[in-house]
Parts: C-alpha cells; sequence; structure tokens
C-alpha cells in the first residue's frame, strides 16, 4: 500500500511538472545532434530528485550530506535545463556535490587511492549517463536495470537502506511512463540524467564498500563501454568531445540505421542487467576468478561492440 501511495504522489507531481513546463516553455526543441524531431517537455527526470526526497523524509533524514548533494546537483542541472548556465558553476557545483557523497559515504578515513579512484567513477559516471540520454526510454530502462540490480544484491548483503532503493525504483517507473513511449511525453534532461546517475552511484558506492569488491562496477559496462569507445573514437578524428554529437552507437543505430528506438533503448537495460546477474553469480568465487572474467567480459563486449559499430557506420553513414 505504502509504494501505491508513493507512486500516486509522484505521479502527481510529474503530472504539475509537465504544467509548470508548459507555461513556462520548457521544451526540447530538435535541432541537427537530436535524436527526434518533435517539440517535447524537458526536465522530467526531475521526479528522481522528489522520489529521493519522498525517502529522505519518511526515513527520518538519513544520509544527509547526500541528499544535500543531491540537492545541489539536482538544482544546477535544473538551471542549466532552462538557462544554460557557464560551465564554470556546473563544475563547481559537481566538485562540491562528489565532495559531500564521499564525506557521506565516510571515504576520507580509507586509504587515497579509494579518494581518487571514487572521483573518477563517479565523475565519469554522471558525465556517460549524461551522454547517454539521448532516445526515448535509454534513461528509464537502463535505470530500471541497475537500480533492479542493487535491489537483489541489497536483499542479501544489505549495504543501504532498502527504502531508498525502492523509492527510487518508483520515482523510475513513474518516469517510464511518459518517456518509454514512440512519441514521449518527456525527457530526463540534464536534472534527470544527473540525479539519477548521482543516486545509483551513492548506492553502487556503498555497495563497493560494504563488499570491498570493485567488480560490481560492472553494473554501468553497457554505458561505459559505448561512452569510452565513443570517446576514443572522436579524439581519433580530432572532435570536440564535449560538444553535442551524434556519434554513440545507440544515435547510429536509431538515426542512421532506423531501428526501433524503444527496442534499442529495451535491449540496452536488458544486456545490462544480465551482465549484472552474471556478476553477482560470480562473486561467489575468488578475487582471481573475478579478474579474469571481468577482462574477459570488456573484451568481449568491446569486440562485439566496435564490430557492430564499424557495420552500421559502414553500411549507412558510408554508404554515399
Amino acid at each position: 500500500m505504502e509504494y501505491i501511495v508513493l507512486f500516486t504522489i509522484l505521479l502527481s507531481v510529474e503530472v504539475l511538472y509537465f504544467k509548470v513546463a508548459e507555461k513556462y516553455g520548457i521544451i526540447d526543441k530538435p535541432n541537427q545532434r537530436s535524436s527526434h524531431n518533435t517539440l517535447t517537455l524537458r526536465g522530467g527526470g526531475i521526479i528522481f530528485y522528489f522520489g529521493a526526497l519522498a525517502y529522505f523524509i519518511y526515513s527520518g533524514y538519513q544520509y544527509p550530506w547526500f541528499f544535500l548533494g543531491l540537492t545541489l546537483m539536482t538544482l544546477v542541472s535544473f538551471l542549466d535545463d532552462v538557462l544554460s548556465l557557464s560551465n564554470k558553476i556546473r563544475l563547481l557545483v559537481h566538485f562540491g556535490s562528489v565532495l559531500l557523497m564521499v564525506y557521506q559515504l565516510n571515504i576520507f578515513s580509507l586509504p587515497w587511492y579509494y579518494l581518487i579512484l571514487t572521483f573518477i567513477v563517479v565523475v565519469g559516471g554522471i558525465n556517460a549517463y549524461n551522454f547517454m540520454d539521448g532516445i526515448n526510454g535509454m534513461t528509464a530502462i537502463y535505470s530500471l536495470s541497475v537500480g533492479s540490480l542493487l535491489l537483489i544484491v541489497n536483499f542479501r548483503i544489505n549495504f543501504i537502506d532498502q527504502k531508498l532503493i525502492s523509492y527510487l525504483l518508483i520515482g523510475i517507473l513513474v518516469f517510464t511512463f511518459f518517456n518509454f513511449r514512440t512519441k514521449a511525453k518527456t525527457f530526463a534532461g540534464d536534472v534527470g540524467a544527473v540525479s539519477i546517475a548521482y543516486i545509483l552511484l551513492f548506492c553502487l558506492g556503498a555497495l563497493i564498500i560494504k563488499t570491498g569488491n570493485l567488480i560490481y562496477i560492472l553494473f554501468l559496462t553497457i554505458y561505459g563501454i559505448d561512452t569510452v569507445w565513443t570517446i576514443l573514437r572522436r579524439l581519433k578524428f580530432k572532435e570536440n568531445i564535449f560538444e553535442a554529437h551524434r556519434s554513440h552507437l545507440y544515435q547510429f543505430l536509431g538515426n542512421e540505421g532506423g531501428f526501433n528506438k524503444l527496442l534499442i533503448s529495451f535491449f540496452y537495460g536488458f544486456f545490462q542487467f544480465v551482465i549484472g546477474m552474471l556478476v553477482i553469480f560470480v562473486t561467489k568465487y575468488d578475487v582471481f576468478i573475478q579478474i579474469i572474467f571481468a577482462f574477459i567480459l570488456l573484451f568481449v563486449i568491446s569486440v562485439v561492440y566496435l564490430i557492430l559499430k564499424n557495420s552500421i557506420i559502414k553500411r549507412f553513414v558510408l554508404k554515399d
């Protein structure tokens, strides 16, 4: 009953946000780099924040430093969606928010290399989530996949309050209802992509610290592979990696290849879930087996990814 009530509340909040977005023109206008061709409300992913807010209030204000960081990150991302803030302001707030997450996870008490690794993973993960938020359903389905994996592991290990993950998943379901459509009602926007990434990475960080096992980073394998190889390809062609583009595999598949975008999003989330379940299974074995598994997994997926991407580019992009 609790979750039904929460779903209803968050659904109402999302609909209310749509009215605000329509009134103030918070829309995503298609351009030459877009994967859509109609005006769509931007920032519907703000519901992720309200899901976390509901948990924060319900739990008696658990994880306050994390929530403060999330609030700052969400606020600056929303303002950037509406006003297009300078990179300096965004970077400053992101840096402060990551520090707050680090403090909440008590990483300052760990060896120094944990701090560096955390910054690399969190900053990289947030940017990857932002890069990958480009077609209908991608952020929604992938987040459901990662959130579900965290929920499954938490039943066994209890590395974080179960309610936080559950409330987050309900928020994702609300967003999915409006986003996983041929003609989406709303896109996540920077506010959605950044906030959901921040929350999931906080949970993932808590899991890694509790277990001392880095293999759980593979819960983000698909996004990581597409992001890293895309960046390397753009560097190869001397492109500015900070400029908007349409050169991820999912973008080539959906735009040039003409494949169903909802199906693409579904398979990104599905394959990530399968990989995550394999990761959970492999954690039963010793560290050597886990390392071998990780290397083989990343190698195989990279090879498949590159073959598929090169094939799509040769067939649809360079055909003329």
